[in-house]
């Protein structure tokens, strides 16, 4: 024999005899017509529902008794959401914020990299205040640097020839553009190539390179001479003459004759090639190697080249 207990209501009563015991898994909607209100059938119990409900309904979120007894909590739409939504834009935007500046970094430290021009020395192939974009992928993958580019280049050692290297860290912060790079880093135009022998001047008062006469028309400074200094310079390997275009107002290889270094500036010390001048805008153009160079017969160390 088996023994059957009638369903309790709402307030531990046992409810009468005949009534439909609502399943277990229904949620039963607290003060519904028709619902769990309608089954109560203590008037006082009623009214302790009806507080129930409708304190809930005043004060927002609240408990809510579902229909098997068990308290739960109600949560308002949308709230849960809309805070994870606004976490969600917030963490997305940091991500993309560094993303966007790790990839500055890296195209700062091995790609392209922004130069200011301080002087006149390269007048008036650049002015100063010009702003350059250097190319420090142009001797990349087993390029050489080439006579008649011009070149932005840290001087220390040979311009500098008692200058100390920067620490470790500080040449890191200057690589990736977190730090000024000082005055140790020049921009001058490439003359001599490893092998090259560099003369000044001729009997026509041109520089000769590997004998031939080199035609300067083009980028000299107007009013300027190819050098008012003599010199003779075989260049040694892996190193490079340079020179500015306004000669009478440029420190150049030529003023570092008989220092240590002798004036010649070692191809690893080369940033890049500089390529464009972007500031000011009335000014933007792109820098290209001088047709002249194109007509010299090489005896350096990387063969014919212009």
């Amino acid at each position: 024999m088996t023994t059957h207990e009638p369903a309790a209501d709402r307030v531990g009563r046992t409810a009468p005899k005949g009534a439909d015991s609502p399943a277990r898994s229904v949620v039963v909607p607290v003060g519904a017509a028709g619902g769990a209100g309608a089954a109560l059938t203590d008037p006082a119990a009623a009214q302790t529902a009806e507080g129930v409900d409708g304190a809930g309904a005043a004060e927002g979120p609240g408990l809510v008794e579902g229909a098997d007894g068990v308290g739960t909590v109600a949560v308002p739409p949308g709230d849960g959401a809309q805070g994870g939504s606004r976490g969600g834009w917030g963490r997305d935007l940091l991500l993309v914020g560094a993303v966007c500046l790790l990839v500055l970094l890296i195209a700062n430290a091995f790609v392209a990299r922004p130069f200011a021009v301080p002087s006149g020395s390269m007048e008036n192939t650049l002015r100063p205040g010009d702003r350059l974009v250097v190319n420090e992928l142009a001797y990349a993958f087993g390029g050489h640097v080439r006579r008649g580019d011009v070149v932005v280049f840290d001087g220390t050692g040979s311009f500098l020839p008692y200058a100390a290297d920067p620490s470790a860290a500080r040449k890191l912060l200057n690589r990736v553009g977190l730090s000024s790079a000082g005055d140790s880093v020049f921009v001058k135009r490439v003359v001599g190539i490893a092998g090259d022998r560099v003369t000044c001047c001729g009997t026509d008062g041109r520089i000769r390179v590997n004998g031939e006469p080199l035609d300067e028309a083009g980028y000299l400074a107007p009013g300027d001479s190819p050098s008012e200094v003599p010199f003779d310079v075989l260049v040694p390997a892996g190193r490079l003459w340079l020179m500015g275009d306004h000669r009478s107002d440029s420190s150049d290889s030529r003023d570092h004759l008989g220092q240590p270094g002798g004036g010649f500036v070692p191809e690893s010390r080369v940033i890049g090639r500089a390529e464009w001048v972007v500031f000011p805008f009335g000014r933007w153009t792109s820098l290209t190697r001088p047709g002249a160079f194109a007509a010299i017969g090489g005896t350096g160390s990387h063969g014919d080249q212009g």
